[in-house]
């Protein structure tokens, strides 16, 4: 089967500046991705690279594919891009209260998102649909309530407005928005990272078991290797706007190869309480003022002279890493 998102080449520019080059990443058909790095990686930025929702002043270059979607989306127009998003591909952003309407009732919008992707004619009936009238619309209203019911909220949530939810309610409701048209392709941004730990595990359970039952391909963008650990089949490392690593989740945490991985593994809470959690040395570079070369040698202990080059990737796009002294290079 084809894969559910194709990525190559994927480059992010701010006038002469690079914030993201080189991305090659594939999701195949109900398969869960996670992409991991720091905050300044270019994580978001390659989500919303695939989205088209990129700053007019950002250009996006490279090529992005979806499966059945006749077209590249780098350089979609904005009327394609629409009909795109949130049917063929949807995204669960990390602050929720952005992406719902505060004078809208929640039942009204869970109920246009629906409507929105079934009709774009723009008719009276289509009009009326939207406004909960005819069977078009009352059928909505029902799936939104059920939609709600699968992300474990009352039915009396149609009738409450954004500011009268807690925060993981509010982020349920859009879990409940993106995939009201059961998308090939879920993306999540840091969907959890404001919500507190009991929270988080029912919004990721709910997440999996979305994507399971209507066999949609997720690529679940975090800074948390517990949380990917919990939700992701094959992992996705990136620093300096550049993929270094991927593979299965549980052989790259158990056996990471590049440098950054294992800087990222050692200070996390991955690892056993016999060992004491260490941090990587120095800061995340501004934006598009990495290193030429490896874009993690300055802060890489086994940097050498040889650093000062591009890496080249080593391996398979499914198992892989671009460092020169990997970790593990004299295992047996």
């Amino acid at each position: 089967m084809s894969d559910v998102l194709t990525v190559r080449e994927l480059s992010v520019r701010v006038r002469d500046k690079a914030l993201v080059s080189d991305v090659d990443l594939t999701v195949g058909p109900g398969e869960r991705v996670g992409l991991i790095g720091e905050s300044g990686s270019g994580k978001s930025l390659t989500a919303l690279s695939i989205l088209g929702l990129l700053p007019e002043d950002v250009v996006a270059g490279g090529s992005v594919r979806l499966d059945g979607v006749g077209h590249d989306l780098i350089g979609a127009d904005e009327r394609r891009m629409s009909r795109i998003r949130g049917r063929d591909v949807a995204m669960v952003f990390q602050e929720p209260m952005t992406a719902l309407n505060p004078t809208m009732r929640i039942g009204d919008q869970v109920a246009e998102a629906i409507l929105i992707h079934r009709d774009r004619r723009g008719d009276a009936a289509t009009r009326s649909a939207r406004r909960g009238v005819g069977a078009a619309g009352r059928a909505a209203r029902v799936a939104a309530a059920e939609l709600l019911e699968l992300v474990q909220l009352p039915v009396d949530t149609l009738r409450a407005y954004p500011h009268q939810l807690s925060g993981g309610q509010r982020q349920r409701v859009v879990l409940a928005l993106a995939l009201a048209n059961d998308p090939a392709l879920l993306i999540c941004d840091e969907p959890t990272t404001a919500l507190d730990v009991t929270v988080q595990a029912l919004v990721l359970d709910l997440i999996v078991r979305g994507v399971m039952a209507r066999s949609s391909a997720l690529l679940f963008i975090t800074h948390d290797l517990a949380v990917v650990a919990t939700v992701c089949e094959r992992v996705l490392v990136m620093y300096g706007g550049r993929v270094v690593e991927s593979g299965p989740v549980a052989e790259v945490f158990t056996r990471p190869r590049h440098r950054y991985t294992e800087g990222l593994l050692a200070a996390s809470d991955l690892e056993t309480a016999a060992h004491r959690l260490t941090t990587i040395p120095g800061n995340v570079p501004p934006a598009g003022q990495f290193p030429t070369g490896c874009v993690f040698r300055t802060r890489c202990a086994h940097a050498t002279e040889a650093c000062e080059k591009p890496p080249p990737w080593t391996g398979s796009e499914q198992r892989g890493f671009a460092c020169f002294h990997p970790a593990g290079a004299t295992d047996a």
